[in-house]
């Protein structure tokens, strides 16, 4: 009863708009109140020690780091650069604009870290020329939505640092482990996007083909974003560097590209910092309202209490996957990212071991089902963003994203039915 009486709060906050650390802080502190019986002192005891022990942990200094990073690369002005090299290499195959999006948004992706961030980046340098050129406005800004999604898998992504902070998992594996399953939703939105040409090639125009020397003079402007890349995720993986010292390098080296590039002004790296530091601090503030919420709800041993309710049920692990699947789904229509991992994680983690799952997998699956969310009704974070940015209808965009969460979907099936293909990369570390 106690534990549904925090959800019940909670939920209760975050529909009338109540900020998501602060409903989490104060379906937290009920909670402890209510366990010790009212005895204040026992809280005051907890509340001096939680708020410096959750947030005391090297990993999360990453956050802020990639987050300043984003903002440096935004400065660059290199998405122009990525698009028009994939636009030259694709131009003249149907819906090869479609496919320069892409892989702008995967490179994007690639030193962002946020989705929302490359969603509205995206919808400025890339739907208005795709309309521009023929495209349909619905498939235009579907696929610039669905693309900026990427962010929030392919490294470094912030979202994934937030959750191997959360699970106690390991911030390499988990920042490593998102390259394969980034690379396959990027595969599959491509796909979708191409499944309508098939049937009606003229749906979508057809460039010009470009010379090879034209091809290779707009690949070059684009090449910092694979080196920092590379750099950034090589560290991690061949263990040269940590989580966060590779953010930090990645950060120094965007900062050095904005200089190089002449982009930067006094005011834009004034705003970057605090950008960052707003940003930052939001995630912080989620990460101890978490520690205090999740303290609560341990002393009600409802993760126990699932765990033996799943064990006598009986059925196959899969089926158990399947409700957790549409669970997340549904939460992804209300909730934001960040409070998704905050809530469900510590009580959902042990049942998902139980059944045979790792923890790095995990927060794979759960970060592709809060990235569907981003681009479904009625919260649909990226199609706000891209509606706003390239001036449509947000009806339109949302119209225009429905067949890209399908596929999404259908990937987060395949990573339930194939768990090896997100474990393949960080298994071999």
């Amino acid at each position: 009863m106690i534990a549904l009486l925090l959800l019940v709060i909670l939920i209760g906050l975050i529909i009338i708009r109540v900020p998501v650390s602060f409903a989490i802080m104060a379906a937290g502190l009920v909670g402890l109140v209510v366990m010790s019986g009212g005895q204040l002192g026992a809280v005051n005891g907890i509340m001096e020690v939680i708020p410096v022990s959750s947030v005391q942990t090297l990993s999360l200094s990453a956050i802020p780091l990639f987050i300043l990073m984003a903002h440096f690369m935004l400065m660059s002005g290199l998405m122009d650069s990525l698009f028009d090299a994939g636009r030259t290499f694709f131009g003249r195959t149907p819906g090869g604009t479609g496919i320069a999006s892409t892989l702008a948004g995967v490179g994007f992706s690639a030193v962002s870290g946020s989705s929302t961030a490359a969603a509205a980046t995206l919808a400025k340098t890339t739907s208005t020329r795709m309309i521009e050129e023929g495209y349909r406005p619905t498939t235009a800004t579907g696929i610039v939505a669905s693309v900026g999604t990427l962010a929030g898998m392919i490294p470094p992504s912030i979202i994934l640092v937030f959750y191997a902070v959360t699970a106690e998992a390991n911030v390499g594996d988990l920042i490593i482990a998102g390259i394969v399953p980034g690379l396959i939703i990027a595969a599959a939105l491509m796909i979708t996007m191409f499944i309508p040409i098939l049937f009606d090639p003229s749906s979508v125009p057809a460039g010009q083909p470009s010379p090879v020397s034209e091809k290779l003079k707009k690949i070059v402007p684009a090449l910092p974003i694979a080196i920092i890349f590379a750099v950034v995720v090589g560290a991690i993986y061949f263990g040269l560097a940590t989580p966060t010292e590779s953010a930090a390098i990645g950060c120094l080296a965007a900062f050095l590209l904005v200089v190089a590039r002449r982009r930067g002004t006094w005011q834009g790296f004034v705003d970057a910092l605090i950008e960052t530091v707003k940003t930052s601090a939001m995630i912080f503030a989620i990460v101890i309202a978490a520690h205090v919420f999740g303290h609560a709800f341990t002393e009600t041993k409802v993760a126990e209490r699932l765990l033996e309710w799943v064990g006598e049920l009986g059925v196959p692990s899969l089926v158990i996957m399947g409700m957790l699947l549409l669970m997340y789904l549904v939460l992804g229509f209300f909730m934001d990212q960040v409070a998704i991992i905050a809530l469900t994680v510590p009580i959902v983690l042990p049942l998902v071991e139980s059944l045979g799952y790792d923890a790095v997998w995990f927060g794979i699956f759960v970060v592709l089902m809060g990235e569907i969310g981003l681009i479904t009704p009625p919260l649909g974070l990226n199609v706000f963003v891209v509606a706003r940015a390239a001036g449509r209808d947000t009806v339109e965009v949302f119209r225009g994203s429905a067949p890209y969460a399908g596929a999404m979907v259908v990937v987060a099936i395949v990573f339930v039915l194939w768990p090896e293909l997100v474990l393949w990369l960080p298994n071999l570390m």
